[in-house]
């Protein structure tokens, strides 16, 4: 019975263990071409009456895929009237270990929140395509709103806006005259009553 030498033994182990430790370098995959893209969606129109937001989105059910692309459409509307916007970004660095030992974590996270509300007039779908990917549908959505109806409604809530604020400080005004004539009165009453 021929027996190896521990020494020999642990150079074999050592030698498969460093051979199957290394790691080729692999290419990223070519990115796949982007294929029966309507053009109005890489370059929505450009037009002084109206805004555009275009969008796609993807479902099992043809209607639905439609409906998200078309809300998504309405968003990016909203957002070119008003948008919120919030972002946090965090880091973390934490090194364990000592020397050449040492071991460096690194966590960095970001987010980000949008908020619109807006009340939107006249908005359509300008253009709309779905197509059959494998097993489910894509819909493109170019959704435009009319700019002289939006701004016929921001300025109606503007006037609405103004028309509350100036009932609300004539009846301010209104109350501060009233509690004015009572203090006169109380005044009077204090000073021996009517003359």
């Amino acid at each position: 019975m021929r027996r190896f030498h521990p020494a020999a033994l642990l150079l074999v182990v050592l030698a498969v263990a460093c051979s199957s430790s290394t790691q080729t370098a692999m290419a990223p995959p070519e990115p796949e071409p982007v294929e029966n893209v309507p053009d109005w969606y890489l370059s929505p129109p450009q037009d002084d009456n109206y805004l555009f937001g275009a969008a796609t989105s993807t479902s099992q059910d043809m209607q639905l895929a439609i409906n998200k692309a078309q809300t998504e459409g309405r968003n990016q509307l909203a957002q070119q009237l008003d948008v919120r916007f919030g972002g946090l970004a965090r880091r973390f660095q934490e090194e364990t270990g000592l020397g050449e030992d040492a071991e460096l974590l690194d966590q960095f996270t970001q987010a980000y929140k949008a908020v619109t509300s807006e009340v939107l007039t006249g908005t359509r779908a300008r253009d709309q395509e779905v197509l059959r990917e494998g097993t489910i549908f894509r819909a493109y959505v170019l959704m435009e709103m009319p700019i002289g109806e939006a701004s016929t409604a921001l300025m109606a809530k503007i006037r609405e806006r103004e028309n509350m604020y100036t009932r609300f400080r004539a009846t301010e005004a209104f109350e501060e005259l009233e509690e004015e004539i009572a203090r006169y009165e109380e005044w009077r009453n204090q000073q021996g009553g009517y003359r």
